[in-house]
C-alpha cells in the first residue's frame, strides 16, 4: 500500500512541477514584452490558459528524463532540496539546448542569455516544487512497513 501512495505522490508531485516550471517559463518569457502584452487587451485569464498549455508540453517533453532522476532519487534516498534544484535546472537545459548546452556561449546581453536564464529558472523552479511534494521523503516507502 506504501508504495502505491507514493506513486500517487510522486505523480502529483511531478504535475504540480510541471505548473511550476510553466508558470516561470512563461512569466520570465512575457515580463520584458509585459506592455506590449497589456496593449493587447488579453483577458486576464489568458496568461493562465498559456501556464495550463505550457505544463502540458513540459510534461510530455520531461517525462522520461525525469523519470529517470525520480527512480535514481527513489532508489537512493535522495533527499537534499539541491538535487532536485540542480536536476531541474540542467534537464531544463538539456532538453531545449541538447547535451552541448554549455557550448552555446555568446554575449551576456543578448536575448539567448535571457532565455537560458529563464529556463534554468524554470527547471529549479520545477525541481524546488517537486522536491516540496515528494522528494523530501523519497525512499522512505521502503522502511515503512
Amino acid at each position: 500500500m506504501a508504495v502505491i501512495l507514493r506513486i500517487v505522490a510522486v505523480f502529483l508531485a511531478y504535475v504540480l512541477a510541471c505548473i511550476a516550471a510553466s508558470t516561470v517559463l512563461t512569466i520570465g518569457t512575457l515580463t520584458p514584452h509585459w506592455d506590449d502584452v497589456a496593449a493587447l487587451g488579453l483577458p486576464s485569464g489568458a496568461v493562465w490558459v498559456i501556464v495550463i498549455a505550457g505544463a502540458a508540453v513540459i510534461g510530455a517533453i520531461a517525462l522520461m528524463p525525469a523519470l529517470l532522476v525520480i527512480v535514481l532519487a527513489e532508489g537512493f534516498g535522495w533527499r537534499s532540496f539541491i538535487v532536485y534544484a540542480a536536476a531541474g535546472g540542467v534537464l531544463a537545459m538539456a532538453l531545449f539546448y541538447g547535451i552541448d548546452f554549455a557550448g552555446y556561449v555568446g554575449d551576456p546581453n543578448s536575448f539567448v542569455a535571457r532565455e537560458r536564464e529563464v529556463l534554468a529558472a524554470a527547471g529549479i523552479a520545477g525541481g524546488l516544487v517537486y522536491w516540496l511534494f515528494a522528494g523530501r521523503r523519497a525512499g522512505a516507502w521502503r522502511v515503512s512497513g
